[in-house]
Parts: C-alpha cells; structure tokens; sequence
C-alpha cells in the first residue's frame, strides 16, 4: 500500500481563502492548461506519495486554511533556463478547521495524520473568522 504525504505551503500576501481563490482565476496563476499551478524550484523527492491523493494545505495568515488537491507536477523551465516545479491543482478550494502555522520558507511535507480536518456541511460556506479570533480559538482547542 502506497503511502499519502500532503504539501504545506505559506501563501505569502493573500488575506483569506477568498483572495486566494481571487488570485488563482487569473490568467498569471493558471497554465495552458486553465488549472491553476503553484511553481517552486525544488522538485519533491517524495513524488509518488504525493500523487497518491496529496493535496496542498495553505497558510494563509498564520493560520492552515484550505487545501487542494495535487493533480499533477510538471516540469516547468523559466525564462532563466532554470528546470522548476509546477503543482497543478485542482482549482476547488476546500475549507480546512484553522490549525496555527509559524512561518518557514518554501514548502514542508505533512503527514496525513497532522493535516487539519476539512471543514464539512454548512461549516465550509459560512464566512470566515478573522484570522487571529481563529488562531486564538484554534489555539484553546475550540476550533
């Protein structure tokens, strides 16, 4: 049996899932393909297991927010001539419980096991709390 192993990634600049999603609709962000990819220098060395139902868990704020699924990883070569890699994903946005994230650089690997929870029902359409109000009660466990 294959194993799972999920991305975290900051989401630097972006004010909520809603921004993000705002910015994953334009035409910078998405490929020939018209799905939106995330490019990073490092190509994963754990390729398989993210393909293997992987998603990107974002940080949004401080806080994980939302995810979305790992479609593919392409090989993208910049105008620098640089080899780089593009996560394609798919463009719905799910909305995960908030779990605190201190900054780090680049992306990190996250065991299924230490993923947020996704936001189920009504939970997931209902508007989004202020990112510290939701730190702070994700903090205490309310969350």
């Amino acid at each position: 049996m294959e194993k799972v192993t999920h991305i975290l990634k900051l989401s630097v600049g972006t004010e909520g899932v809603d921004d993000l999603a705002e910015w994953q609709g334009s035409a910078r962000a998405r490929g020939p393909d018209g799905l939106p990819r995330h490019v990073t220098r490092m190509w994963p060395r754990r390729e398989a297991e993210i393909l293997n139902g992987g998603s990107i868990y974002w940080v949004i704020k401080g806080l994980v927010q939302c995810r979305q699924r790992i479609l593919r990883l392409d090989d993208q070569t910049g105008t620098d001539g640089i080899r780089r890699c593009a996560f394609v994903l798919d463009p719905v946005l799910i909305r995960t419980s908030p779990a605190q994230k201190r900054p780090f650089q680049g992306w990190r690997y996250l065991a299924p096991a230490d993923a947020p929870v996704d936001l189920g029902g009504r939970r997931a359409s209902e508007e989004a709390l202020p990112p510290q109000l939701a730190g702070a009660l994700a903090d205490i466990g309310v969350l």
